[in-house]
């Protein structure tokens, strides 16, 4: 069906208690739930939505877009007042903006930031639980923040990628790649110095950040060393993907700069 109105919305989400985006059978999604809240605003009236990309299971995003197409214009102050009213806690939609119908929000150019945020050595309050990860395990910071610098650049992530179709392409470019101490999320009950990966670029492959983030933590406790690391980037590498990847409730969609 042709639709007559196109808009990009902005939301932020929390999805620890989401199965990701993506709609399943017998399954909580992000898609779902926001379905189900804007069925409530347009009280029945025939709508379509498309998300910018899947996320995993309680990932979590600080900046994340959705296409919403319909027969009708929509006021968006008011429209945007009583979506928010509508969504659970889990969810908050900061802008809405009218776009062309022709706008594709998935082959648009895109930039993305992810953010990894973890701790290590005594247990984190379990309220830290959705946001942040806790290793058992005294890790070598300096030398983990000194592979994570060998990620940036053009490189060949066959190692970093779960489930590739025939026609994956791992050759990938990262814009950036860095661990540094955690300002950005703060809460009284996170511990008194966490960290966080930060990684920036145009397109990732499935399990991506997990895994070269699981790699990372491989790193600082002394398994694997920088020279591992840097084999593993280049095109003959054994093509085996990493077996260790670390949990999703520790990654969040942090920025996304889209180009209209």
């Amino acid at each position: 069906m042709k639709y007559s109105f196109s808009y990009l919305i902005c939301l932020e989400f929390l999805g620890f208690r989401f199965s990701g985006w993506q709609k399943q059978k017998n399954a909580k999604t992000l898609h779902d739930m926001v379905d189900k809240s804007l069925s409530f605003v347009f009280e029945g009236f025939d709508f379509k939505t498309i998300g910018v990309g899947r996320t995993d299971a309680k990932v979590s995003a600080n900046t994340y877009y959705l296409q919403l197409f319909r027969n009708s214009e929509i006021d968006e102050l008011t429209f945007l007042k009583s979506l928010n009213s509508n969504f659970s806690p889990d969810f908050r939609a900061v802008s809405v903006k009218k776009v062309s119908t022709s706008f594709n929000i998935i082959n648009a150019p895109k930039v993305k930031e992810y953010h990894y945020y973890f701790s290590f050595g005594d247990k984190n309050h379990p309220f830290a639980a959705p946001f942040m990860i806790n290793i058992d395990f005294n890790l070598d910071i300096d030398l983990m923040k000194k592979a994570a610098k060998l990620f940036e650049g053009e490189h060949y992530f066959h190692k970093y990628c779960t489930k590739p179709s025939e026609h994956t392409v791992f050759k990938r470019v990262i814009d950036g790649c860095e661990i540094v101490e955690n300002d950005i999320l703060t809460a009284n009950f996170f511990p008194e110095v966490s960290y966080v990966l930060k990684v920036r670029g145009k397109g990732f492959l499935r399990y991506q950040i997990r895994l070269m983030m699981a790699t990372l933590f491989e790193v600082g406790k002394g398994n694997l060393d920088l020279n591992f690391i840097e084999n593993s980037l280049k095109e003959d590498n054994d093509r085996m993907f990493m077996r260790n990847i670390a949990p999703s409730s520790g990654l969040q969609l942090h920025a996304l700069d889209l180009e209209l």
